[in-house]
């Protein structure tokens, strides 16, 4: 965590598999903004609300969960996760994140709920301490305005 005495919190931004590509995979879908752009909205509200805010994206679930328990060890306080595919496929990931005991808040820039079949279950929303879903990039930033609201009760 930065030495900055006035920060709050400190906040892991984890994004899954294939949004490296937002910006240019299926925009219809997962909208025009690039992960980079995302990162750097988040960055600015997070400087503006005196959080620490670290992000990260891996194609690889192996890498996803050394990082949720290398947060652990960072004191990391609060997790917003985009699991991407992962979200209807991984224990592994699931049980890494029951495991360090970090709350999160899932996100997915679709309505998983309103997608095909397979897409309606995550491993992660019964564990989560919310789910935003169907609200493009915006969800990110309501994501972080719950995680400030959450750090200074």
């Amino acid at each position: 965590m930065s030495a900055d005495k006035h920060q709050i919190g400190s906040v892991l931004v984890l994004q899954g598999p294939n949004l490296n590509l937002l910006g240019t995979r299926e925009p219809a879908i997962y909208g025009h903004e690039t992960l980079d752009e995302i990162h750097q909205q988040l960055h600015a509200q997070a400087v503006a609300s005196h959080l620490h805010l670290v992000t990260f994206q891996s194609n690889h679930e192996g890498e996803m969960i050394d990082r949720i328990q290398l947060a652990k060890t960072e004191g990391i306080q609060f997790i917003i996760l985009n699991p991407g595919g992962y979200s209807h496929t991984s224990v592994a990931i699931r049980d890494a994140l029951v495991g360090v005991d970090i709350p999160f808040i899932e996100v997915h820039l679709s309505n998983i709920h309103q997608r095909e079949a397979f897409r309606h279950h995550s491993y992660f929303s019964d564990v989560a301490v919310g789910v935003i879903c169907g609200l493009g990039s915006i969800g990110y930033r309501l994501a972080l305005e719950a995680v400030l609201v959450k750090l200074k009760k």
